[in-house]
Order: C-alpha cells, then structure tokens, then sequence
C-alpha cells in the first residue's frame, strides 16, 4: 500500500512538473500578430467642416399698430397666409379725456359759429337778389359761410377720430384695423382680445401685433470658428441637415462671411449666413435647427486607401505591402499622399491598385469571443 501511495504521488508530482513546464514555454513564444488586409479602391475624398445653427425667414416683418388701445378682435392664427392689405386684428380706442374735451368744445364753437354765420348768408342771399348789395359782399358773405361748414365737419371729424380711432370720411384707411404691410405667413400672433397695445412711436417700438415672413425665402444662419472661416468664401455651396427633418439634405449657398468674429465659451466665431433652396414638398418652419456641411476641398475619382493603414515617420507616410499571406510577410514603401478626410486618404504615388495593405491588427481575444459556440 505505502508503494503505491508513493507512485500516486510521484505521478502526480510529475503532472505538475509538466504542466508548468508547457505554460512556460507557450508564454515563451512570440505572439504572432494578425493583421487585416484591404485593397485600394477608387472614390472620392472631400474636406469639410460642419457649421451649427437654424434656419429662418430671411425677412421677418414685425407688424405694430399706429394707434394705442385695447385689442378687440383677432381675425387671424399663426400660421395661416395673409397677403398684403390683409386685416390681422382690430384695435379699440379708449380717447383720452382732455383730447375728447377739446375735440367737443372745438365742435359745439364750431356750431355756434355756423348758425351765426348761416343767419348772416341767409340775410345777405337776400339783400342780394333784390339788388341791396354788389356781387362782391354777397360772395364774401357765401365764402364766409362754407368755411363755417367746412370747420364744422372738420370738427366732427376730429371727435370721431379721438373717440373712434377714425372718421367716417376715411373708415377705409382705420388705423384701428391692423393690416398686413407684406404677403406671408403670420408665424407668431402674441397678443390677444383685450390686451392693451402701444402705438409706435419715436420713443417706443409698440407693441407687436403679428409676425409675417415669406416662407419661400428662407436662410440658413450659424457660426464657424476662425480655424476653418478662412478657407470658406462666399458662393460655396451647402449641404443642410435639419434635425427634424429626416433621411433628406437641402441645398444652400454661402452668401455672408460676418467680418467680424464673437467670443463664446473661450471660442471666436464668425457667422454666417447661407440661401436656403426649399423643396416644395416640405415644409421647413422657422427656427429648427440644422448643420452645415461645408465642402473646403475635394479630391474625385482618385486612388485611396484607408487612413489606418498609413504610418508616419519624421515628414514621411509609409505602408506595409502584402508580400506572403502564411505567414504574413509586409514591405515597408513610401508612399506620396494627398488629400484625407479622417476615414480615407488619398494616394497619389506608392501604391497601385492591386497591391494589398496591411490593415488593421485583428483582436484574436475578441474573434474567439465572437465565434458561435459549436
């Protein structure tokens, strides 16, 4: 029994003398790495920049009443077209007691006046058709008598004017009817019935009424940093992406270039402004928000390879050209390339289109992980 407990335990020694032995010696071995391989291909290779901002209405109109009051009726809604002329609201004019004081004794003078003078017309009418009095009193008598009337109509006038915000003679030109100055779309209508309004006026803007833009001519506003403003100029075109508009791209071209830059969040930026080309189809509101893609240089129909196979030495690009695939053998070349976009670069001296490069390093921890279970 000793004997063979022995012999277990010398058995079982040796084991592990060996197991040992084979883990030091497969951590001994170089690891043989493995690498991807890719091809040249032809495409096309462009620089950008991306510009946030919004799009908006190139004019938006800001529409404010020529008389104080109290809004008594909105005719309109955000979002509906108008056209020029068109009546957004009307306004009701609370008159203001000393102006409706004069404007009323201004009238009952005025009336006075007219009898007085009307009694003398009528008198002088008659001296004149019995041939009493020359041609010339009785047509100062009658001048006298029309400007009597023409004051009294006056008169009455500036009293619905004060009390009514208008005059019968001109109830078509109301200030107290809020009219559209453009043909659009109202996109904001902030007041509503009973608000008070404010007439504009040199020390005060008034109160807005409505907000109508042409919605056919829109433009897309946002900013760039100083890194990237010098390599754009006016007339480039644009690619917008609007947030809430998916799986489609507007047209725009660059139109203004701020000469002068804004300092945010430790940033300069410059803005800039760019003509919208809208689909007819849909419908872009004002205000969403969007990104510019500015196209700064661009490369088309050339050779190009992916940048992670390119290394970098000193002033030099380099890759590794497939010689042998097991095991696998690369030549070091220098290559001469040109225009990269942070994916693919562009070569122009080095490489052919049938060479294969070294690509990537391929994980084999995460290849074993990945591989179905058998």
């Amino acid at each position: 029994m000793k004997r063979i407990g022995r012999v277990i335990m010398f058995v079982i020694i040796g084991l592990i003398v060996f197991s040992t032995f084979m883990f030091l010696w497969n951590k001994s071995k170089p690891e043989v790495k493995e690498y991807e391989i890719v091809s040249p291909s032809i495409g096309t290779v462009e620089n950008k920049t991306i510009a946030t901002g919004k799009v908006e209405p190139r004019d938006e109109i800001l529409i404010k009443p020529q008389i104080s009051g109290i809004v008594s009726e909105v005719l309109k809604e955000a979002g509906q077209m108008v056209k020029t002329g068109d009546v957004i609201a009307t306004v009701k004019v609370i008159p203001e007691m000393g102006q409706m004081n004069s404007a009323e004794s201004r009238l009952r003078v005025a009336e006075i006046n007219l009898k007085q003078v009307e009694a003398d017309y009528a008198r002088q009418l008659q001296l004149f058709q019995k041939g009493v009095i020359s041609k010339d009193e009785f047509e100062v008598s009658e001048a006298s008598y029309q400007k009597a009337t023409e004051e009294k109509s006056n008169a009455e006038d500036a009293l619905d004017i004060v009390r009514e915000g208008v005059s019968k003679k001109y109830a078509n030109l109301s200030n107290t009817q809020i009219r559209s100055t453009i043909s659009g779309m109202i996109l904001d209508i902030p007041v509503k019935v009973g608000n008070s309004v404010i007439q504009a006026n040199t020390f005060n803007d008034g109160t807005t009424i409505a907000s109508v833009a042409n919605m056919n001519d829109l433009i897309f506003r946002g900013n760039i940093d100083e890194t990237e403003v010098g390599k754009v100029k006016e007339g480039m075109p644009i690619v917008l992406t609007v947030g809430a508009i998916i799986d489609q791209k507007f047209d725009a071209v660059l139109e203004y270039i701020s000469p002068k830059g804004s300092e945010q969040n430790g940033a300069v930026l410059f803005e800039i402004k760019a003509a919208v080309k809208a689909s007819d189809s849909t419908l872009i509101r004002a205000g969403y928000s969007a990104n510019a893609e500015i196209v700064l240089s661009q490369a088309k129909d050339v050779l190009t390879i992916p940048e992670s196979s390119v290394t970098f030495s000193n002033d030099s690009a380099f890759v590794y050209v497939l010689q042998s695939e097991r095991p696998q053998i690369f030549e070091k070349r220098q290559v001469i390339i040109g225009l990269s976009d942070g994916i693919h670069t562009e070569i122009k001296q080095g490489v052919g289109k049938d060479d294969r490069l070294r690509g990537m390093l391929i994980d084999k921890k995460t290849l074993q992980k990945d591989a179905p279970n058998e």
